[in-house]
């Protein structure tokens, strides 16, 4: 949580199964700055289903804007 609030960090880059034990911090964390971002790695499968960002983009837009 002490990367959420330095002023000299814009980006989080985390993995997803490394999100996925944090998912409470991850899911509250609503400020656009800094933006976590979660990557896939190469032990575990992504999945588009537990991705907070992702999740976050199909609430705002519509299928009609992703064309």
């Amino acid at each position: 949580r002490s990367f959420l609030n330095r002023e000299d960090i814009g980006i989080i880059l985390i993995s997803q199964c490394l999100a996925e034990l944090i998912r409470h911090a991850v899911e509250a964390h609503a400020r656009p700055l800094p933006a976590v971002l979660e990557i896939p790695s190469k032990e575990h499968p992504y999945d588009p289903a537990k991705d907070s960002v992702l999740r976050r983009a199909r609430g705002v837009f519509t299928p009609d804007d992703l064309r």
